[in-house]
């Protein structure tokens, strides 16, 4: 499947959504090299492939910040990149935000080891 990388839609700004990595840094001597990290999925309109990620690039710096551990240690919560970056317009649903096309062996088979309990989700879960 391709997506538009320079097109746009008559006059319309195209629907983009991103996979931005963040980390949670110590600044520390002794910082560990295993980091908490965070990934995290936006969605904009941009008006090509090349806007939309100097967009989503900004918005990963803008959520940027840095604060004192409870042992006083300063963390800093950072972007480390963007993961993905996909043109939704025109080949997604007004309601779909994200997919991935993957090759899996027998899924329907292995589904309860694929799709966790609905109680483990993460939305269902911190309700």
């Amino acid at each position: 499947m391709k997506a538009p990388t320079k097109q746009k839609l008559a006059g319309n700004s195209l629907r983009f959504s991103a996979r931005l990595l963040f980390q949670f840094r110590f600044v520390a001597e002794d910082a560990p090299k295993r980091r908490i990290c965070e990934e995290r999925i936006i969605t904009f309109k941009a008006a090509h492939a090349r806007a939309a990620l100097s967009e989503a690039k900004r918005r990963g710096r803008a959520a940027r910040l840095t604060y004192k551990s409870t042992r006083g240690d300063r963390i800093v919560f950072e972007l480390v990149g963007v993961m993905e970056l996909l043109c939704l317009d025109p080949v997604c649903d007004p309601d779909e935000v994200w997919f991935r096309i993957v090759e899996r062996v027998t899924p329907m088979e292995r589904r309860k080891a694929l799709i966790p309990p609905e109680h483990q989700l993460n939305a269902v879960r911190f309700a």
